[in-house]
């Protein structure tokens, strides 16, 4: 299919779903105070959108919307939306398109205002360094040497909590990053993983439902959030842990405890557990030096205006002798190899208005 066509059928259901988005946005960010505008497909090759207030036309790049991630065209849809917040409904008209107003507009909402149509990595993040130094204990851990693995992993956890309390007074700017591929189904090993990412590795996690424009499909994702330093380390977990439970299934499919290949699942969410077991008892050691994690009240409260209307859910599973094997399983895990840098979407493209 050429990149920049589709059959009238997904077009238009292309059109109504992003009709049915600036509805949602409306509602969980401007309070429904938004007119529908005239929503368009523009043709534009270096404005990824675009507010023209002469005739009410809020326009998205084709491209984007049919190439890009769909939280990213999301993401271009609420930066124009805040654009014609300021100029409908606030009618502030005296200032430069990114000004002032605008950029509280959108700081308030969670909204990206910087001029790229979605959230990026920067590369001024005054964590680098410890995330350097982070990458090199990784490093040392993926050693043969048992002893040194487990030791560089400890140490890599210890200084991970130690940048995160001392960063506290230090404000910052939050990116967002979206993990692995949409699915039209939940996957329990994943929920375990970015439930586990949340609770001890500084991000906070949503999953978010995204379109697909060429099979006129829908699926979700994960939305990760937090400081550069910890989005890239939480990146790194999440690919290693799905990675890691798959290769201790496959090696101990044999354990007596697990019956059947239907007990993958069970084997798999214990293997995470195990290694959250393994976490927390570092964690209680570290409270011995004086570590310890209270949370990111800055980072929870960009994380409500970004989603101020959240709901969420609790799992439950039945657990047996094959979870328990898993769970033996994780607590030998030694988290290691180096955290790459930047994101998995590619360059960012300027928004020009």
């Amino acid at each position: 299919m050429d990149p920049d066509q589709l059959t009238t059928e997904l077009e238009a259901e292309l059109m109504r779903e992003l009709a049915r988005c600036f509805d949602r946005i409306n509602w969980t960010h401007f309070r429904d105070q938004l007119q529908k505008p005239v929503l368009v497909l523009s043709e534009a090759t270096h404005q990824l959108g675009q507010w023209v207030r002469t005739t009410r036309r809020l326009e998205l790049q084709r491209a984007m919307v049919l190439e890009r991630p769909w939280p990213d065209v999301m993401a271009v849809l609420e930066h124009e939306m805040a654009h014609q917040f300021v100029d409908e409904v606030m009618q502030v008209r005296d200032e430069t398109a990114h000004g002032e107003t605008f950029r509280k507009v959108c700081a308030a909402r969670g909204i990206d205002a910087r001029a790229n149509g979605a959230p990026v990595p920067r590369q001024d993040d005054p964590g680098a360094k410890s995330l350097d130094r982070i990458r090199k204990l990784l490093a040392l851990a993926g050693s043969s040497n048992q002893h040194e693995a487990e030791a560089a992993m400890k140490k890599a956890h210890e200084l991970m909590l130690r940048h995160n309390i001392e960063q506290l007074p230090i404000t910052h700017e939050f990116e967002v990053r979206h993990l692995g591929e949409p699915r039209r189904r939940s996957n329990t090993i994943e929920a375990e993983v970015v439930g586990l990412l949340s609770e001890l590795f500084f991000v906070e996690v949503l999953s978010i439902p995204v379109y697909l424009p060429k099979t006129a499909t829908h699926g979700r994702v994960y939305e990760i959030t937090g400081t550069l330093a910890n989005v890239e380390m939480a990146s790194h977990v999440h690919a290693f842990l799905l990675a890691t439970a798959e290769r201790l299934w496959q090696a101990n499919r044999n354990d007596a405890r697990v019956r059947s290949g239907r007990d993958r699942i069970s084997y798999q969410t214990g293997v995470i557990r195990g290694f959250r077991d393994k976490l927390l008892a570092e964690r209680v050691e570290l409270r011995g030096v004086g570590l310890v994690w209270a949370g990111d009240k800055r980072l929870e409260e960009f994380y409500r205006r970004r989603n101020p209307r959240i709901v969420t859910r609790r799992r439950t599973m039945r657990v047996g002798g094959a979870h328990h094997a898993g769970r033996e399983a994780g607590r030998t895990v030694v988290l290691h190899k180096p955290v790459e840098n930047g994101g998995s979407g590619g360059k960012p493209k300027l928004l020009r208005d």
